[in-house]
């Protein structure tokens, strides 16, 4: 019991100082590679990169000591961080404060789920997430993480549209217009130096080396020059006005959402008064019709805002250095006799209103910037009903996915190891490294493949490793968050992409289809589904759960009912399946799958067409061997069945009655109905004394007898 609440403990089990070192150059080895991944799936969770810090201090021991994996490397994940930016996106602007508690209060909420599911022993859910749709999914998900990098890899800004492809056309145009060649060059060289570092040596923290290298060069280059200045420094006659108007139109974005949350509180408080009251009310009507205009409004507002920013961002300037301040001029209109520096310059706009007195202008490329020293706050998030309810949907879908993937890698390298692994006690670990984690302000985590294999490949032989890279996470928060300034945002974007090519598995749709069409079919409409809603990844998922259940329903209601006749072996197979001769009087009639309502008339009219195509038979016998479960319809259908077959004056039996079968017959009296004489231990049994039965003691030609297909190859005939 004490294991089961606390599974570490084993670890120490013949454990010494040999392996504890072994567990600690691992524990670095892995910390090496997740510090810079972390940052950048911190970013494309929609949060700033130090998040990705946090998310890497406290999960990857808790889920280590409470899992029941010695090698599963837990933290940000590039699928949940893909997820979880774009479930919060439609409730809060990413990156605003706002946004980062939904964040951290949807990492509690899934570590609540998965907790939950652990202590009910109810991991087996995960089953309805199949393979073909797992793949369609993953698949459709590296190609939206990959491509989310693209703006940061040319060094371009772009507000998200409706639909990521209308992104990806918006991203394409603007690096059309304009692209920065240093901010390209450090993303190129970031690939080249992983890919190149990962075919010489495995082992090598590529992704750490291409940081540092990228990192180092960009301090001494002055990569990231930003300056700022007075709007009339910018000499662009109608910029201020456009300044003005876009403030104007952010200040607008914000009012009028503060007003529809209080008008949504008030069509909540309105709800529950109605419950009390149970009647109509006019002002809830009212109130509903308000919140959708301002709604409307404010999606007037953000379009508006969306031209206005994209109008300042794509101006292009040229800079001229005036005593100690900069005058900048559009690049197409540069007055004569005046000498530039030649760079280009852009201004930055976020969501946020523009200081016309402080404009941050860049001459240079985006980096990461300041990250606060020393270790995040530690409060419990706010957690309240509607906001559980709102945000359980998404918990649900992350969960699942997060576990499924920390499952099959642990899973991967437990069949290397030899390592027993319990699913419900690793839901138990991942909850808890959510929840624990959430308090720490971390966002949804899971176990992570490329970690994972960093983890096995160094050798570690318990969770200690991961307890030593998040010692190491630590140290890094307390003193070298300083030398993380200037690593340039196109490094993270490479990161990034180097890191999901390994979910490409384009082989997985045609081992689908292989296996069965459905199933290939059900993969690529998931992965075309994902892709087309994206970011509402959700949809992908939801439809090819929802194929995969209605596959399902489709094989149970019209499972296999295959008419049997003896091989040359001696052994009772499909007629039809392979090409054998069947008696024309005895029909043996096998049903693959439990007999229940859903397709119980099914059996009937199986039979019944076996009757039609037979006009001399005589006989019919089921062999039971494939039921292996009967609800109250399936022993209504089969007794009907029994009835309906006897009174046509033909013969009814049957063989090979499971016991849990037999004992709904027995409770219900079934078994007096169709006859103990009728019911058979075996096949070979049955149609041994059917065909004495049949064939002789009765009118039927003597030679036909003896050509029987179904006693051509009994002993008593050999």
């Amino acid at each position: 019991m004490i294991l089961k609440i606390f599974p570490f403990l084993a670890w120490f089990k013949d454990y010494d100082s040999g392996k504890f070192k072994i567990d600690f150059l691992a524990g670095l080895t892995v910390a090496l590679v997740l510090i810079p991944q972390s940052m950048a799936y911190a970013q494309l969770a929609g949060l700033p990169a130090y998040y990705g810090l946090y998310a890497a201090f406290l999960p990857p021991m808790v889920a280590a000591l409470f899992g029941s994996s010695r090698q599963l490397a837990t933290g940000p994940v590039a699928v949940v961080s893909l997820m979880s930016a774009a479930s919060l996106e439609p409730l809060a602007t990413a990156g605003s404060t706002e946004f980062i508690a939904y964040s951290i209060v949807l990492a509690l909420t899934v570590g609540i789920f998965q907790f939950s599911l652990g202590v009910l022993r109810l991991g087996l859910v995960v089953n309805f997430l199949s393979h073909p749709v797992i793949n369609g999914f993953t698949n459709a998900a590296a190609i939206i993480i990959a491509s989310s990098q693209f703006s940061k890899f040319f060094g371009v800004y772009v507000d998200k549209a409706g639909h990521h492809y209308e992104t990806m056309i918006r991203v394409a145009q603007a690096a059309m217009d304009y692209t920065h060649l240093p901010t390209l060059l450090y993303g190129v060289c970031a690939v080249i130096i992983m890919t190149v570092l990962k075919k010489i040596n495995p082992r090598i923290p590529n992704v750490l080396v291409a940081v540092a290298i990228t990192t180092l060069i960009s301090y001494f280059t002055s990569f990231n020059n930003d300056a700022k200045v007075d709007v009339s420094a910018i000499r662009i006659p109608a910029l201020a006005k456009t300044i003005t108007d876009f403030n104007h139109s952010v200040t607008e974005i914000e009012t009028l959402g503060t007003e529809r949350a209080t008008t949504g509180l008030q069509v909540d408080e309105e709800l529950k008064a109605l419950k009390k009251r149970h009647g109509k009310s006019p002002e809830l009507i009212q109130l509903q019709s308000q919140v959708e205009l301002l709604t409307l409004r404010i999606n007037d507002a953000k379009h508006h805002s969306h031209l206005l920013r994209s109008e300042l961002r794509s101006l292009k300037l040229e800079s001229v250095k005036d005593n100690d301040s900069f005058v900048f001029y559009p690049k197409d209109a540069i007055p004569e006799g005046i000498k530039t520096d030649g760079k280009t310059w852009r201004l930055k706009v976020g969501n946020s209103t523009l200081d016309a007195a402080n404009l941050l202008v860049m001459g240079g490329g985006a980096v990461v910037g300041t990250i606060p020293e020393g270790l995040p706050q530690f409060t419990i998030p706010e957690l309240n009903a509607k906001s559980f309810m709102k945000l359980l949907p998404t918990a649900i879908i992350i969960s699942l996915l997060g576990f499924m993937e920390a499952i099959a890698i642990a899973k991967a390298m437990a069949a290397k190891t030899g390592q027993k692994l319990d699913p419900n006690q690793e839901l138990i670990g991942q909850g808890l490294a959510n929840i624990l984690g959430s308090i720490g302000s971390s966002y949804s985590v899971s176990g992570s493949f490329s970690r994972s294999a960093v983890n096995l490949q160094a050798g570690a032989v318990s969770g200690i490793s991961s307890v030593v890279t998040s010692v190491m996470v630590v140290i890094t928060l307390l003193f070298f968050t300083p030398l993380l300034y200037h690593l340039p945002q196109a490094v993270l974007a490479a990161v990034i992409m180097m890191a999901v090519i390994g979910l490409v598995n384009i082989k997985g749709f045609v081992h689908s289809w292989k296996a069965q069409w459905y199933d290939g079919a059900i993969s690529i409409l998931s992965f075309m589904v994902t892709l087309y809603y994206a970011p509402h990844l959700d949809k992908g998922i939801m439809v090819g759960v929802a194929l995969s259940m209605v596959v399902f329903l489709y094989k149970s209601m019209r499972p296999v009912v295959a008419r049997l006749s003896m091989n040359e072996e001696n052994v009772l197979k499909s007629a039809e399946h392979y090409r054998l001769k069947g008696c024309r009087h005895i029909s043996v009639v096998r049903f693959d799958g439990a007999l229940f309502f859903a397709n119980a008339s099914y059996l009937d009219e199986q039979v019944a067409k076996f009757r039609t195509e037979q006009p001399e038979l005589r006989y019919i016998l089921l062999d039971a061997r494939g039921i292996n479960d009967m609800d109250a319809s399936g022993e209504e259908a089969l007794e009907m069945l029994c009835k309906r077959v006897r009174s046509a004056k033909l013969g009814f039996a049957m063989c090979g009655v499971k016991g849990q079968v037999l004992k709904v017959m027995e409770r219900t009296g079934l078994i007096e109905e169709i006859g103990k004489e009728h019911m058979y231990a075996d096949s070979k049994a049955a149609v041994a004394a059917l065909v004495d039965l049949i064939h002789k003691g009765t009118d039927l030609p003597e030679a036909g007898c003896n050509n029987c297909p179904l006693t051509q190859y009994l002993p008593s005939n050999s």
